[in-house]
Parts: C-alpha cells; sequence; structure tokens
C-alpha cells in the first residue's frame, strides 16, 4: 500500500451498505455513555481503549453486550447515533445504510416509538451538520428466534419512518436456518423494504441459496462462502446481487483464516458485484478506509479501481437517485483531480 493511495481513499467520497448501529460505538461514544450510566464499564477513554483492543471473537461478543447494556434510554440511542455519523462523515461517508436492531432496545425498555424518533432526529441532524445522507436497515436478531422476529416486523411496519429501506437478518447462523423466516420477508417486502439478510458467513453456501429463494435477498451481507458453489456465483454474477464484503470481520470471526485466504479476488474473478464495508469497526480494530485499503492490497487495484468500488456501493445503495447521482458524480470528480 502506497501512501499516495492511502491518502486518495481516505479523501474519497464513499456509501457504506453493511455496518451496525451498536457495532460502530467507538471508545469515544462509549465513554460518554458510560459517564452516564457508570458502573461496569470504564469512563477513563484510555482504559476504555485497552477494554476495545480486539483479541478474539469472545472478546467481541463481550464488548458488544457491555455497549447494549450502556443504551438504555432514547437520549442514549440519539447520542449514539448521533456521534457515529459524526466518526462515518470524518470518513468522507456521503451515505450509509445502518443496520439497526431494535429489538436488543426494546428489551432493555426502550418503547419502539421513543427509539424511532431518537435516530430519526439524530439522522436529521448528521445529514444538517454533517452532511451525511443516513438510511436505516431493521435487522432481526437470528439467535433470538421467532419472537424477535415478529417484535422487529411490527416495528418495521406499524412504526415505520420513510428514512427505514431494509430489513435484515444479522446474529449467528450455526443453528439458526434462514427458512422459518421466510413469512417476516414475505410481509416486510410486500411493505417495500428491501431484502437485505446476512448468508454464508460461517456457514455454507446453502444459508445463501436460502436467502436467496426464501427470503428475496437483494443483497447478501458477506456471503463468504459462495466461493465455494461455482453455481452460486454465476448466479450472483448474473443477477447483480451485490456482496457486502467486510475483509475485517471475516478474519476476526475466523469466517476466513487469513486475509491471504480470502475470496473477494474469487468474487472479482467470477463478475460478482462487491462491495466493501466495515461491519463493526471499532470493534473488529478497524475502519472503513482500512477496508478500502485491504481491498486494494488484495485485488491489486490502482486509484481509478478504488474508485470503481466506491461507485459499485453506491450502485448497489438503495439511497434516493438524487443521492446517487450526486455521490457518483463527486466521486468522479475527486478521482479525476487526484488522477
Amino acid at each position: 500500500m502506497t501512501a499516495r493511495l492511502a491518502e486518495f481513499i481516505a479523501g474519497l467520497p464513499k456509501a457504506e451498505l453493511h455496518v451496525h448501529h451498536v457495532g460502530s460505538a467507538s471508545p469515544r461514544i462509549v465513554s460518554e455513555l458510560a459517564a452516564r450510566h457508570p458502573g461496569e464499564v470504564p469512563s477513563d477513554p484510555e482504559l476504555l481503549t485497552k477494554f476495545f483492543e480486539f483479541r478474539d471473537f469472545a472478546h467481541f461478543i463481550e464488548v458488544y453486550l457491555a455497549v447494549v447494556n450502556l443504551i438504555r434510554t432514547p437520549e442514549d440511542v440519539r447520542l449514539l447515533t448521533y456521534e457515529v455519523a459524526r466518526e462515518m462523515a470524518g470518513q468522507q461517508l456521503r451515505y450509509a445504510e445502518l443496520t439497526c436492531t431494535p429489538y436488543t432496545s426494546q428489551l432493555a425498555g426502550i418503547a419502539i416509538e421513543g427509539y424511532t424518533e431518537a435516530i430519526e432526529d439524530a439522522r436529521v441532524a448528521a445529514e444538517r451538520d454533517f452532511g451525511l445522507v443516513l438510511r436505516w436497515i431493521y435487522d432481526i436478531p437470528g439467535e433470538s428466534g421467532i419472537p424477535a422476529a415478529d417484535a422487529t416486523l411490527d416495528a418495521a411496519l406499524n412504526h415505520r419512518v420513510d428514512a427505514l429501506v431494509g430489513f435484515g437478518l444479522g446474529g449467528p447462523e450455526i443453528g439458526v436456518p434462514r427458512p422459518q423466516f421466510q413469512p417476516h420477508f414475505d410481509a416486510a417486502r410486500a411493505a417495500g423494504l428491501r431484502s437485505v439478510p446476512h448468508a454464508g458467513e460461517t456457514t455454507g453456501p446453502e444459508t445463501v441459496w436460502h436467502a436467496l429463494r426464501l427470503l428475496g435477498a437483494e443483497r447478501i451481507g458477506h456471503g463468504t462462502s459462495s466461493a465455494q458453489d461455482p453455481a452460486l456465483l454465476a448466479h450472483l454474477a448474473e443477477t447483480g446481487i451485490a456482496l457486502e464484503v467486510c475483509p475485517s470481520s471475516n478474519i476476526a470471526t475466523r469466517a476466513v483464516p487469513t486475509l491471504a485466504e480470502h475470496p473477494i479476488r474469487a468474487f472479482v474473478d467470477a463478475g460478482v458485484v462487491v462491495t466493501v464495508n466495515s461491519d463493526d469497526p471499532p470493534m473488529f480494530g478497524t475502519t472503513l478506509n482500512r477496508e478500502y485499503e485491504i481491498a486494494a492490497e488484495l485485488l491489486g487495484l490502482d486509484t481509478a479501481g478504488v474508485a470503481a468500488l466506491a461507485v459499485a456501493a453506491v450502485d448497489a445503495s438503495f439511497a434516493p437517485d438524487e443521492v446517487k447521482t450526486g455521490l457518483r458524480a463527486e466521486i468522479a470528480t475527486y478521482a479525476a483531480a487526484q488522477g
């Protein structure tokens, strides 16, 4: 990675499609939340930075749950959302689809009305203050089963906000079969929401097929194991269904043993649309800029190739047409000026 390419990536206008709301809480943000709710999590930024130093996937879960425990009121939700947007804008993001899990907040006692009011207030402020357009994807925490799916669908359909564009499915894949959620995805899609489930991250290609055939997936979260099935790769390429690739996350969760073995090259060689994303960035010790650097290294990209990756994310997004048009133009102008 040359310094020039890293500098190009840092200034490149971007969109991000696979990034989690709570999973984006940096030590700085957690420090503010911990000061509001003194207890198990240190509020001292230095101690928090150590707490966040990624050790293994079990540690990620520990940190994630500790942060979840700090989000107890609508005001906490608003703070988290607005401050995540601030940090995104600092990496030159212009548009992001933030995956939210309202069910988790409901379990903590936050009414869905308070939750949606908080994220919407933060969204409007972020666009005004940072020039960042946010849209929401509500995802089912799959490990919590049908009750979580019912509650998430209710939040999506009966407490809908205009900025909600997608319906997803996250959490562990092993032991959480995708077919059980087909009725929920059918209902969400009938209401005009776009289907964006995680699939094939820690399970085989059959999970991706289920996401496509049963859940009507229009993009696939991760899709890492798709590389094992040539017919699946051909189908993804033919239909233009994008994979939301998160390299550092895949290493952290052991979905892929090493970066050198990451299937992103196989995806691109097969003609599959690839977008680059950060997933749970501070918890995996990464940033979206770093994920672009990794992708550039794995794919041997120059500045034009990196700019094309950025455009692929815009094209695969569910952004309003005027946002897509503006962002494509901004990327082209930036690339030409830097070229």
